[in-house]
């Protein structure tokens, strides 16, 4: 009991629900090491006993849960609203250089305060944390409600609801004291009568993330599978740029989403997904496109530049006409060298002032970034392995390898800086094309324990623990993904300071975010190293609060938010996002009657606030779920864990109910037996539902029938290493594609989503002067 009860303190699950009727147990001694990697003993039963009183005793003496979130237009968090007569609150605000002064609010110890009704009801977490700065501070007082605060609340607990006045589980109305501090991440200081002082974090945000238009249709791609006649290799930004403009004039569609485009941790080979990067927070130079640079066209040593040019132009061959996989080690080398010529080249006095801009900007987490880049030329891509000194980032050694390796470091600064310049370029080549939204990028889970990331931020980052997935009814092993998980106390403790930088990054030079497996805002299953994934459990994260920043920050950089809700999800996680205006992610094949009949759910009865797809990038194209070549590539690979002939009839089945839905509807004129037709009637259906945003996987466009990543598979299948390729298998360029009679039909279907012009609105921005640069 004793070890359930602090578990629970720290947002550990016990046991899991895999199904409405199944409860399974978690293993204590995965309940024991996970405590332990969130700084918590619970190895003997006396360590528990004193970990359990030592959490209890915090909780009782907090006057406030350690983050407070307030949404602007929406009743104060009850926590707030119950405070005792003659508490007074300080708040010093995130940005205290640039904002106003809030003014001083006090309502006199004593004197009852009509408009608040004592309403306790909110989620304690379970650690203090505090927002640095200075500037200045504002004080108001309390005044009396009339019922006890949630002071003996202990952490990780729910307080209910009740109130004075009101109708049980009726929400306070704000008090006559309170003023809204301006939107922000800021500092609260809360000082009773008797003495105790407590610091909580107080996000003030937005209700809502802005919304796309009413409807919006545009492509998903992979980047690097997207070459043209002047890659490199592998698709590039400027191929990302040339792919909006041409689809947003020529087609009118309003978004183009990419996978992550973060930085990869070097090796030999590079893992090639780009969900396991070394870096969430910077983008990938691999991802340049070398000659829009300016200083390219100065570099003196042109003869080295025309045999690399050459060499790309060789490797991009290999790719397109004589069956190579993309090579990111070959292309990055050529890059690599290429942009070292260019570093030569001495910046203008223009350019070097916005370098120095994006260096003061960026600051510490560029430097750290780059610093990581260059020691690992030298000492290899995992920091585990580099000299025991080395490992830590604020040592001495490190230090000392910061001026002898200052050269590099610079380089790889310069390189975010180049790649950051691009993706800027890419999404106001996006708006100017007429797009509404523009680029949607990625956000991948997590990143990879070797890398830049897990080096700079090792407290941050749960030690000995990897981020996965249980067992459930398509992998009765669970999974682990090799990530490690950012420690929920510690995010707290910091003000979500690096979750707000990597939301910053991401969302600068972004239309739109997609949130791969944003059920993790809520929990993660934590696999202890060296175990099952089937032996791990959840960890939760205070979700309001992860939710308020994501919010705040899309708000601030006009941007939407997509989440990536497929598979298991946790009840009451998609109310919760759609709220606050996060989209989900509907694929057609999925979207059944899982409550009643199984059959496939109407396009009326879809929800609104989605990305609508006919499939992704983990799943069949849709050339080849309709033929079954699917089943047929998985039969071959030694995947499937029936008879070829049980999938396959299985399978059948299931496409047949889809085809005969879409024949009653009259979305498929061409007939039986017309694989295009079926396509086009696939994205008919989809035009049909109430779907914001409608996404057309690129490669469905020309009858590509091979998936980018075959989950379950490693050297089995070439993932991630697929150039966008023909009905018959032969790649094709970007020029290609853009001429393609099969698209040019298909995208026919789309046009009535042009019918609003009034529609094709650009989504709700933030107001002037909000956007964070």
């Amino acid at each position: 009991m004793g070890l359930s009860r602090l578990a629970a303190l720290h947002g550990v699950a016990t046991s899991y629900a895999p199904s409405a009727d199944v409860t399974v147990s978690v293993p204590d001694d995965t309940v024991i090491a996970v405590l332990a990697a969130l700084g918590v003993d619970a190895a003997t039963p006396e360590a528990v006993q004193e970990s359990l009183a030592a959490a209890e005793s915090v909780a009782a003496s907090r006057l406030l849960p350690p983050t407070l979130v307030v949404w602007t237009g929406e009743p104060l968090p009850p926590a707030l609203t119950a405070l005792r007569p003659g508490t007074t609150l300080e708040i010093e605000p995130e940005d205290a250089a640039g904002s106003p002064t809030p003014p001083r609010m006090r309502v006199p110890s004593g004197q009852p305060d009509p408009a608040v009704s004592a309403t306790v009801g909110t989620v304690v977490g379970a650690a203090a944390d505090t927002v640095s700065g200075a500037g200045p501070v504002t004080a108001l007082e309390a005044g009396p409600l009339g019922t006890a605060p949630p002071e003996a609340a202990p952490v990780g607990t729910v307080i209910g609801t009740g109130g004075t006045g009101s109708a049980p589980g009726a929400p306070a109305p704000t008090p006559a004291w309170w003023t809204e501090p301006p939107l922000g991440v800021h500092r609260l200081t809360v000082r009773a009568q008797d003495g105790r002082t407590v610091t909580t974090t107080l996000i003030v945000a937005p209700a809502r993330v802005p919304q796309p238009p009413r409807r919006t249709h545009g492509f998903l791609v992979q980047l690097y599978s997207l070459l043209s006649g002047r890659s490199w290799g592998m698709g590039d930004l400027g191929d990302l740029a040339d792919l909006a403009a041409w689809s947003g004039r020529t087609l009118g569609a309003g978004f183009v989403q990419v996978n992550p485009l973060h930085a990869a941790v070097p090796g030999a080979p590079t893992d090639p997904s780009p969900y396991r990067p070394s870096s969430r927070r910077f983008p990938d130079p691999v991802h340049l496109h070398v000659e829009s640079i300016p200083e390219y066209g100065h570099v003196q040593d042109r003869a080295a530049l025309d045999d690399l040019r050459q060499s790309a132009e060789t490797l991009s061959d290999t790719v397109l006409n004589k069956g190579a996989l993309i090579d990111r080690d070959a292309v990055w080398d050529l890059k690599r060298q290429a942009l070292e010529l260019v570093q030569e080249v001495p910046l203008t006095p223009g350019r070097r002032a916005a370098y120095c801009d994006f260096l003061a900007t960026q600051g510490q987490a560029l430097e750290d970034h780059a610093l990581w880049c260059a020691l690992a030329e030298v000492h290899g891509s995992d920091w585990h392995a580099w000299p025991s000194a080395l490992r830590d980032p604020r040592s001495p050694q490190v230090a000392r390898a910061r001026a002898e390796l200052l050269d590099r470091v610079d380089f790889h600064c310069r390189l975010a800086w180049l790649t950051d310049n691009q993706l800027a370029a890419a999404q106001s080549v996006a708006r100017d094309a007429g797009m509404a939204v523009g680029i949607v990028h990625d956000l991948a889970v997590g990143v990879h324990p070797g890398g830049a990331d897990a080096w700079a931020q090792q407290d941050a980052f749960a030690h000995g623990m990897s981020v996965g997935a249980p067992p459930d009814a398509f992998n009765a092993r669970g999974q682990d993904w090799g990530l490690p998980p950012w420690r929920p106390d510690v995010l707290a403790a910091s003000g979500y300071a690096p979750y707000r930088g990597l939301l910053r990054g991401l969302l600068a030079h972004s239309g739109a975010l997609r949130i791969d497996h944003v059920m993790g805002l809520f929990r993660l299953w934590w696999v202890p190293e060296g175990r099952p994934p089937t032996d791990g459990t959840y960890v939760s994260h205070d979700a309001e609060a992860m939710l308020a920043v994501l919010v705040l920050e899309a708000h601030r950089a006009g941007a939407v938010v997509i989440g990536e809700d497929l598979g298991t999800v946790e009840p009451g996680v998609r109310e919760a996002l759609a709220r606050r205006g996060v989209l989900g992610t509907s694929v057609l094949w999925f979207e059944r009657d899982w409550t009643g009949t199984g059959r496939p759910l109407p396009p009326e009865r879809w929800r609104e606030g989605c990305l609508a797809t006919a499939t992704t990038h983990d799943l069949p194209s849709t050339a080849a779920r309709l033929t079954g070549d699917h089943v047929t590539l998985r039969h071959r690979l030694g995947l499937l864990t029936r008879t070829l002939e049980q999938e396959q009839a299985e399978d059948a089945a299931d496409t047949a109910t889809w085809l005969g839905l879409l024949a009653r509807l009259g979305m498929l004129p061409e007939g039986e037996g017309d694989e295009e037709g079926a396509v086009r009637a696939v994205h008919r259906f989809l035009l049909r539902t109430p779907a914001r945003m409608v996404g057309v996987w690129l490669p469905d466009t020309v009858g590509d029938r091979r998936p980018q990543n075959l989950p379950g598979t490693w050297d089995q299948y070439p993932n991630w290493r697929l150039p966008v390729a023909d009905a018959e298998g032969h790649p094709v360029t970007l020029e290609e594609i853009a001429s393609s009679p099969r698209l040019h039909h298909l995208m026919e279907v789309l046009k009535p989503v042009d019918r609003h012009p009034k529609e094709q609105s650009t989504p709700r921005t933030a107001p002037p002067g909000a956007r964070r640069s």
